[in-house]
């Protein structure tokens, strides 16, 4: 009687010690993936490589673009983005539309770009820059239909654009849509204009 319940004792321990080496074993590992996990957003999605197969994202699209003579039409843009810190905006899952001005409309207000690429202006720039992206899916289709129910866009800046329908084609803030591009979270739309807010 006394080996029987000695025995079932022992067993008892064994048991609880186990128990207690397994959950620090769970611990362990979900302390592991806390911080990978971690790691990897402090680095921000934008640092995120694109998989073979996947669709580019808007800030994938702008950085590698080209137009047909091998030019980088978004190569402006895309030095703006960064310096304003705002890569992350750009490719979260969206959907997002984003009314992208090519090089030559950076150009048009050389003066104003200069001063907004300043480190002090960072703010000011991220404004100008959100000013171009709506927080939603507009592809060209429902951008005709906004236009026809006299509808404005909502901004990521908190300002809203116009969108107008002049003989077929569609205008955004006054200027023209030049071409779209379907992306993973959503629509470029390419202008010759940099949409800046009315303040």
């Amino acid at each position: 009687m006394k080996i029987k319940f000695l025995t079932i004792v022992v067993l008892f321990i064994f048991a609880l010690v186990s128990c207690k080496n397994d959950k620090q074993e769970v611990k362990s590992e979900t302390k592991t993936e806390v911080t990978t996990k971690s790691t990897t957003e402090h680095r921000g999605q934008a640092a995120v490589e694109l998989s073979e197969g996947e669709q580019a994202n808007v800030l994938q699209v702008a950085m590698t673009y080209k137009d047909d003579d091998g030019n980088m039409p978004f190569s402006t843009l895309v030095a703006a983005v960064q310096a304003a810190g705002v890569e992350d905006a750009l490719v979260n899952a969206g959907p997002l539309t984003v009314f992208a001005p090519v090089n030559s409309a950076f150009v048009k207000i050389q003066d104003a770009v200069d001063n907004l690429l300043k480190p002090e202006n960072k703010n000011a720039l991220a404004f100008v820059l959100k000013n171009h992206v709506a927080p939603a899916n507009y592809p060209i289709k429902q951008l005709k239909k906004e236009a026809k129910k006299g509808r404005k866009l909502y901004m990521a800046s908190g300002k809203y654009l116009t969108v107008e329908n002049k003989d077929g084609k569609i205008f955004v803030g006054g200027t023209e849509v030049l071409m779209s591009v379907k992306v993973s979270n959503g629509w470029i739309h390419v202008v010759g204009d940099v949409l800046v807010p009315a303040e």
